[in-house]
């Protein structure tokens, strides 16, 4: 996992945001136990205390659980709940944002559906 941290965020913040898309990629999947603070702040070179406020955020959040003696594990039902949560900020922020922009720029409906097929057929 290769990660590069930016000043636009705290770096929990970016690992947390990281571990939310492995989960929704699947390269996490719920009841797998997340990598240790240990070795995720030795292989990052972060402080385990900037680790395991980034994980507090997952258990805060219901996406992650500790298990005693185990470890950290992800949720039944994380996927989920991350996916909605993304559907929604997209319909109600990114979306209405992009619908602004296309207005702006004079982009007909045609013209967004042309270029919709094309990348469709291009990755398809």
């Amino acid at each position: 996992m290769q990660i590069q941290w930016d000043d636009s965020q705290p770096i929990y913040l970016q690992l947390r945001d990281r571990v939310q898309n492995m989960i929704l990629e699947g390269n996490l999947a719920e009841g797998e136990a997340l990598p240790s603070v240990r070795n995720v702040s030795a292989e990052y070179k972060l402080n385990p205390i900037t680790v395991s406020k980034a994980y507090q955020l997952l258990v805060d959040d219901q996406l992650a659980e500790k298990k005693r003696g185990l470890g950290m594990f992800v949720v039944d039902g994380a996927k989920n709940k991350l996916l909605q949560q993304e559907r929604e900020l997209f319909l109600n922020t990114e979306l209405p944002a992009l619908l602004r922009k296309l207005k702006r720029l004079n982009i007909t409906r045609e013209e967004l559906l042309d270029a919709l097929d094309k990348e469709e057929s291009d990755n398809g």
